[in-house]
């Protein structure tokens, strides 16, 4: 009788994504199909599947023992999310040649299908990195008697949502730094930078917007820029690895003594980046805003804002509060927004707003779903109870009158 022979063996998986990528976070079933073609006829002792997840690294560096000896000291850590082992055909056991309980299988295609249920707990994110990867796969293995087993392992990709619709990720980062350059005996004057974004949580294909103020008093030629950097950590053994990766960059105009440029929502988008790694305990991916004034012959004055890229974009709603409140501080605070030293009184509520006007914003308002659900709660209440009150009476007299609060240096003039 002539054996036959394995054509293929693939690996499948049932996705349930638009993109057809098999995608999956913790808590998800993962299922597909291992498909074996064969020509002729063929008995096997097993057909198993091996999948398993884990994060791991590696790095190595050289030690001096002395003058004339030395030697590598290797650092490693692994750390295991789950190890799940299925049999498709056969049986557990399958080491030794013996013929008893071999199955036989026809010449074709034939398909046998498989799933397994991720951990609820948090997984880390797959990420392959310089020094460490994190990974997850499925493997499957064919068994027949005195012949050596055939193999395949295919990955899938892990996604541990960050929903950066939180507090935290939506608080605005803000930063000022100031620096004097020296010369020898002359001291020419400060160099001050102020930046600050809308929120620290970002997706990938966002844009960035960068409100700053870059004030030169010194005597050089100073150039503002703005870059994105990825840091990629990695822990084994006590020790500790960190690559820092340029991500997206850009440049403001050369600023000349006594000038200052002004970044009124200065645009940096965000590449395809892998999201933060944050619950590792052996790699952690983090992102920062790196604001800054580059200095001719002397250390750049810069800030850093830290940054989270996630998985969860923005919410409509959040996006506008987010813009709205965020755009409004930064102009009141820091962007000088000049005021009339004597501002005339505002118009009485009855020309404003008309009693038509006042009954008609007590209907409901119609909105889409997104919208609707997006204001349940008191904030809503809040809103339609005190849309239309009358603003507080105005005086002339200011009982808070502004104090000198400033002492910042100005630039000599030229």
């Amino acid at each position: 009788m002539v054996l036959g022979k394995v054509k293929s063996l693939t690996i499948s998986f049932d996705c349930l994504n638009d993109s057809n990528v098999p995608v999956y976070s913790s808590g998800d079933t993962v299922s597909g199909r291992v498909s074996l073609e064969v020509t002729g006829e063929i008995r096997v002792k097993s057909l198993k599947i091996h999948a398993r997840g884990h994060a791991k690294v590696r790095w190595t560096e050289s030690r001096n023992a002395g003058s004339n000896t030395a030697y590598t000291q290797n650092y490693t850590e692994e750390v295991e999310y789950f190890n799940h082992k299925d049999v498709l055909i056969g049986h557990e056991r399958d080491d030794d040649n013996s013929e008893e309980g071999l199955h036989t299988i026809h010449s074709g295609r034939h398909e046998y299908a498989f799933s397994f249920e991720l951990p609820q707990t948090p997984l880390a994110t797959s990420f392959e990195g310089r020094h460490g990867s994190v990974r997850y796969w499925v493997k499957a293995e064919l068994h027949r008697p005195w012949l050596l087993p055939v193999k395949l392992k295919k990955e899938f990709t892990v996604f541990e949502h960050i929903d950066i619709n939180t507090p935290s990720l939506l608080s605005p980062q803000a930063g000022t730094k100031e620096k004097t350059l020296c010369c020898w005996f002359c001291t020419s004057g400060p160099i001050s930078l102020s930046a600050k974004i809308e929120r620290k949580g970002y997706t990938p294909g966002e844009s960035i917007q960068i409100f700053a103020e870059i004030e030169n008093c010194s005597s050089r030629m100073v150039v503002p820029k703005a870059a994105i950097y990825q840091t990629q950590a990695f822990y084994a053994k006590g020790k500790m690895k960190e690559v820092k990766q340029l991500v997206a960059n850009l440049r403001g105009e050369s600023l000349s003594s006594g000038k200052t440029e002004t970044w009124n929502g200065k645009v940096l988008k965000i590449p395809p980046v892998s999201p933060s790694i944050l619950d590792c305990s052996i790699i952690r991916v983090e992102y920062s805003l790196m604001v800054y004034v580059d200095i001719p012959g002397a250390m750049d004055l810069f800030l850093n804002l830290p940054l989270v890229i996630g998985t969860i974009p923005l919410h409509p709603f959040g996006s506008r509060t987010s813009s709205v409140s965020s755009q409004c501080s930064m102009n009141m605070n820091w962007l000088g927004l000049t005021l009339p030293e004597r501002p005339e009184a505002p118009p009485s509520y009855a020309e404003v707003v008309t009693e038509e006007q006042r009954q008609s914003s007590l209907a409901p308002i119609a909105a889409c779903d997104d919208f609707e659900r997006a204001l349940q709660g008191p904030l809503f209440a809040y809103i339609q109870e005190f849309r239309f009150l009358p603003p507080p009476l105005y005086s002339e007299i200011d009982p808070n009158p502004d104090q000198p609060t400033d002492d910042r240096p100005s630039c000599p003039s030229r």
